[in-house]
């Protein structure tokens, strides 16, 4: 069992999911929002855990089991640690079935993410 935070990118306001932190364009983010949104580039930051992240977001289903992903170029201990820092970023959540471990992206911190970088329209 690990006792490692997990730093959630959402937060739940009663009627769903909203994203952690405002766009980057809005206003100047606290250095609450700053931390949080600092952990979870710092996360996707690594081309390993990049490519890990991108791996479970593109899986056919939303969901990857670890067996399917495994394959980045490194150890099986090293990809394992990886999607655990992408899990503790909030980035990634985890169900065991039997042996195996899925991973998912839930669709809502893809949305998340997308706000946090999007530009205001022009009028």
């Amino acid at each position: 069992m690990s006792n490692a935070e997990v730093l959630p990118l959402l937060e739940a306001d009663g009627q769903g999911v909203v994203p952690c932190c405002p766009p980057l364009s809005e206003r100047p983010m606290t250095a609450e929002e700053a931390g949080t949104a600092a952990r979870m580039f710092k996360a996707l930051g690594d081309p390993v855990r990049l490519r890990l992240f991108s791996a479970v977001a593109s899986h056919k289903g939303g969901e990857a089991c670890v067996c399917d992903i495994s394959d980045v170029g490194v150890s099986q201990p090293t990809v394992s640690h990886h999607l655990k820092k992408l899990k503790e970023a909030g980035l990634l959540t985890s169900e065991r079935r039997g042996t195996w471990v899925y991973y998912r992206v839930e669709p809502s911190v893809l949305a998340a993410m997308g706000k946090l970088l999007t530009m205001p329209a022009t009028a």
